[in-house]
């Protein structure tokens, strides 16, 4: 058991069923009344993030998260299918709960596979990826007289902005956190 005063960004916890990681958390006392904690979850089964107060002094259990190496190997219509390579168990996730991740998988990307009791909460992204490009506008002289961009499309289907003197099928690096260019490949 956790007291909430001691929750921090990063913990998990389980809550009325639920398994919530911390985001931020708010502490605010009186000398009135007792100390409310209020802490902005996200929900690690459904994503959503929302903000649940406690009174200062309350328990909530520790939940702990396994993290697994795992690497993607193909969409097979309504789920992705991963693959831990030391063991070569195959795993598969339904697509709809990995609609931004979607844009950065490639084959062969490695991924953290995160987990709660045998159950598959998720995955996480490595911080940038490699993705190639497979249209890109036309760089247009004379646009240069700021950090002139323009628009691009990955092989995943995510579009960027890029700068002009990135060409088409060049392999670019990309935020996994925002989308964003980052810087050729």
């Amino acid at each position: 058991m956790i007291i909430v005063n001691d929750l921090r960004p990063g913990t998990t916890f389980e809550y009325e069923g639920n398994i919530y990681s911390v985001l931020d958390v708010d502490r605010n006392k009186t000398a009135m009344r007792q100390m409310i904690v209020k802490v902005k979850v996200k929900n690690l089964r459904t994503g959503v993030i929302n903000e649940i107060s406690f009174t200062g002094g309350d328990k909530v259990e520790q939940a702990m998260i396994e993290k697994k190496k795992m690497q993607y190997l193909y969409d097979s219509g309504d789920d992705l299918v991963f693959m831990d390579n030391e063991t070569y168990e195959q795993i598969e996730m339904n697509k709809d709960n990995l609609k931004w991740e979607m844009n950065f998988l490639t084959p062969n990307l490695e991924v953290d596979i995160i987990m709660y009791e045998s159950e598959i909460l998720g995955l996480i992204l490595p911080d940038k990826v490699e993705l190639q490009l497979i249209e890109c506008e036309p760089a247009v002289k004379g646009d240069t007289a700021t950090n002139a961009l323009k628009n691009a499309k990955c092989e995943t289907g995510l579009e960027v902005r890029v700068p002009l003197f990135i060409e088409n099928e060049e392999r670019i690096l990309v935020s996994t956190a925002d989308g964003k260019y980052s810087s050729r490949a």
